[in-house]
């Protein structure tokens, strides 16, 4: 009995010792100690219990349960609120998709029905035996179904303009809600929770169309003050102005727009519209803004046309925005237009005839507006360099609009053409009002540009294409600047922010001295947008200049290089900026614009193209190039615009010029071998079907590294029953670590690279062979590597430990351990040496 009263004494006594009941004072202190740090230290604790007499009675131990606990609650509190919004957006989308359903199996009922009447149709014209009654009942069923609307005369009263509004917004919402339209979904574009949301296009309707449902954390009031201000966010709109605004008797108002948008070549010209737009509520609480254009067919006033515009079509269009349960709304969105094709040459037709290039342009670009405002107004998108979201949209849309008014060149903003050379390859622009350029960019008073006396000079040019995927091609030409820039070049544009500027260098190919680092600064939501600062280290025009010269920056946005975004146009969009990188710095972009002609099917897929390049890799001394996937890129064409500006002082106007139009040439001639480079290319067609991806010598190596490995190792790199199923090449091709193949020099160089390794480096194959390893370790990793040197040339292999490697854009990714081998031939010498960086991520 004594043992059992001890024992029970003992139990009351842990009991007491691990709950402690807190009274309300002390749970305050405790409170505004976590709010200051969730995790303090032990001295921490200490010193909390001995400044507050509340709490000197509770052991450190208890406190430090205390926020342990603290911190359990508040990651709970933060799933569940994170789950409550998924259910949220579960539940919408889930609607969503069940209306989208539900419009499906009307049309499939509909498209029955048509089947079954013109097939019924088709028997009765076949009794008849005559073409002619054949062709009276087609007709008068076709007739029974397409009926042709009439319109009654309306003038440019408000009464005549509202029933225009009336008849639009019908012919919109029935557009919204899935008819009028046969709607087919986007490539690529799959629904979900994370998804932008459902994007529809069609192929068949007049003009182009395209139509989005999606959900945005914003009420419909902010929707719809987002997407009236198109400039904002449509990179394409020059200007929208509201000529006429007046209330309607049910509560909406009727605006009368003129916008004008840019040409996204040099080869073709600008559109404008003038159009009806209608801002209404319906009865279910909805909010409806819908807009077409005004023309001789509906009635209306009219404008003329304006010069160096062609006047463009806006069919019925608009946004339906409901309020969503628990806040957020549900939106569709309708872009229909006819964009006149007929007026552009004709290999430019399809940018002007591709609903896909449509979506991607206005419709998922409003949808990609209104989700990232939406989470900056959550605070989930972080930002550097303590910029506010609203500063760093404002660089991005200077950027972009100042790189869309190069490539026009409109008269009303100052440009006029200069003559040529006597080649037509480079066309020269110059604006001698420098103060009209800027002024819809920024209103600043220490405007530099403007001091100089001269003007600004644009050198500009466009080019076809063939079998080049618009991302890759951007993505390369952002990564290895040292292709195709000029440092001369870059330091006289970068002079243009001094006071006394340099003197007009001489272009030279492939100048390009230094190095450059990207320095991120945001992005969108979706990483389909960078906008970031590139340091250019170590440049000026003379060696004397070198040595005083400190680092120049620019101001970079890149666009576009998602190679499975079908129809998606990629740019690459520089200005020089000073060190101060004030908000209000004047800009002067240039870049790289590449815009597809015909949107990719939905076989082609990165990994598939990229296993091509390896295959192309001349991995031996006799390395030979075999064809990509003719399959996927034989038709891919696209139109590559490139514009660069220079400012220039009065007397060298036409040394800036000749020194323009020869760097112009000069890129070109870089971009095309680039070009080439990229390329798959490509076999005849009566060379029989194509082999299999990996060239001899491709396969050969991957033999090699494998053997190696388990000559040296002991295991198999791979599992057996996978190398008896698949190819060497393509595990290794496709393996989760990074692998990589080094030279045996005294300055090592990296000669080939599986997917997770060109990842990691953040290049190409094509550029690959340009990084060297000292490059990318740090200097642990240096040092790691040269002590085990010699055990790698003498044992065959060592094990490094953890730690950091550094991409070819300057980005630190840090790996759990790595494995070095020697790889041999045949002929048991040394081939190269293997790395593989195991378990690795970006920092």
């Amino acid at each position: 009995m004594a043992v059992m009263a001890n024992n029970k004494d003992a139990k009351n006594s842990m009991d007491t010792s691990k709950y402690v009941r807190y009274t309300s004072e002390q749970v305050e202190a405790l409170e505004r100690v976590y709010s200051e740090c969730p995790k303090p230290s032990s001295l921490r604790r200490q010193q909390l219990i001995r400044e507050c007499p509340i709490l000197s009675n509770i052991e450190p131990k208890q406190i430090k349960v205390w926020f342990q606990n603290r911190r359990c609650r508040e990651k709970q509190r933060k799933e569940a609120s994170r789950l409550q919004t998924v259910n949220r957006k579960l539940t919408a989308m889930n609607k969503l998709l069940m209306e989208e359903n539900d419009r499906l199996q009307k049309q499939v009922s509909q498209l029955v029905y048509e089947n079954g009447y013109m097939r019924q149709q088709l028997q009765n014209a076949s009794v008849a035996a005559t073409d002619t009654s054949c062709e009276s009942v087609v007709t008068s069923g076709q007739h029974q179904h397409n009926p042709t609307p009439q319109h009654p005369p309306r003038d440019a009263s408000p009464a005549g303009l509202l029933s225009i509004a009336e008849e639009t917004l019908a012919e919109f919402l029935s557009k919204a809600k899935g008819a009028a339209v046969d709607w087919v979904q986007m490539p690529g574009m799959k629904p979900g929770p994370d998804s932008i949301g459902i994007v529809a296009i069609s192929n068949t309707c007049n003009g182009v169309a395209a139509r989005a449902c999606g959900l945005v954390g914003l009420d419909p009031t902010k929707v719809a003050e987002i997407l009236k201000d198109r400039p904002a966010w449509l990179r394409d709109c020059r200007c929208l102005d509201v000529l006429t605004a007046f209330p309607t008797g049910n509560g909406g108002t009727i605006e009368l727009l003129y916008m004008q948008t840019y040409a996204a070549t040099t080869l073709a010209s600008a559109r404008d519209f003038w159009t009806l737009r209608y801002t209404t509520v319906l009865e279910d609480g909805s909010l409806v803004v819908c807009e077409r254009s005004l023309s001789g067919t509906q009635g209306g006033p009219s404008i003329p046309p304006v010069q160096h515009f062609v006047r463009a079509e806006m069919l019925p269009s608009g946004y339906l925005i409901q309020p969503c349960e628990g806040g957020g709304s549900i939106i569709r969105i309708v872009d229909h237009m006819d964009l006149e094709p007929w007026s552009v040459p004709e290999v430019l037709r399809p940018l002007y005839e591709s609903s896909t290039v449509l979506a991607q342009k206005m419709t998922i670009a409003a949808l990609r507006r209104l989700r990232q405002i939406a989470q900056e107004s959550t605070g989930e998108v972080v930002f550097g360099w303590g910029r506010q979201p609203a500063v760093l949209r404002t660089f991005s849309q200077r950027l972009s609009r100042g790189f869309n008014e190069a490539v026009n060149g409109f008269t009303d903003d100052g440009w006029s053409l200069m003559g040529s050379d006597g080649v037509e390859d480079v066309t020269i622009a110059i604006n001698s009002s420098p103060n009209k350029h800027f002024a819809s960019q920024v209103n600043a008073s220490n405007n530099g540009l403007a001091t100089l006396g001269g003007g600004i000079l644009c050198a500009k040019a466009s080019m076809l294409l063939q079998n080049v995927p618009p991302a890759l091609l951007v993505r390369f030409l952002r990564e290895h600047r040292s292709e195709w820039a000029d440092s001369n070049i870059d330091a006289y544009s970068a002079a243009a922010l001094k006071s006394s500027p340099y003197s007009v260098p001489g272009s030279r190919a492939g100048g390009f001295s230094g190095s450059q680092v990207i320095l991120p600064l945001a992005h969108t939501v979706e990483h389909e947008e960078f906008l970031e600062v590139i340091k250019l280290e170590g440049h000026g025009l003379t060696q004397e200049e070198a040595v005083l010269s400190r680092d120049m920056f620019l101001l970079q946005l890149c666009s576009g290089i998602d190679e499975n975004a079908a129809g998606a146009c990629a740019e690459l969009v520089f200005a020089p900026i000073d060190e101060s990188f004030a908000d209000d710095a004047p800009l002067l972009p240039s870049g790289f614009r590449v815009i597809p002609l015909e949107s990719r099917t939905d076989g082609s897929g990165g990994p598939n193209r990229t296993l091509d390049l390896a295959s192309a890799l001349e991995v031996g001394s006799t390395g030979t190039r075999t064809s990509g996937d003719s399959g996927t890129n034989s038709n891919l064409r696209s139109v590559l615009t490139i514009a660069f500006q220079f400012t220039y002082e009065s007397h060298l106007r036409e040394n800036v010029a000749a020194m323009a139009r020869q760097y112009v040439r000069s890129v070109v001639a870089s971009v095309q071998r680039v070009a080439m480079a990229l390329a798959p290319s490509r076999l005849n067609s009566h060379v029989g079907p194509r082999p299999p991806p990996g060239t001899p010598e491709a396969l050969t190596l991957a033999r090699w590294i494998c053997q190696s490995y388990r000559l040296h190792i002991g295991v198999d790199l791979f599992r057996a029953d996978c190398e008896a199923s698949e190819s060497v090449l393509k595990l290794l091709w496709h393996h989760s670590d990074a692998i990589m193949c080094c030279s045996v020099k005294s300055l090592p160089v990296f000669t080939f690279a599986n997917q997770a390794g060109l990842d990691m480096l953040e290049t190409t194959l094509v550029a690959l062979q340009d990084i060297s390893l000292d490059k990318i370790l740090d200097e642990n990793g240096r040092k790691s590597f040269f002590t085990d040197y010699g055990q790698i040339i003498q044992q065959g292999y060592a094990y490094l430990p953890a730690g950091i490697c550094l991409s070819s854009m300057g980005r630190p990714a840090s790996y759990d351990r790595a494995i070095a081998w020697k790889v041999l031939n045949d002929e048991d010498s040394t081939h190269c040496i293997v790395f593989m960086f195991m378990n690795w991520s970006f920092m």
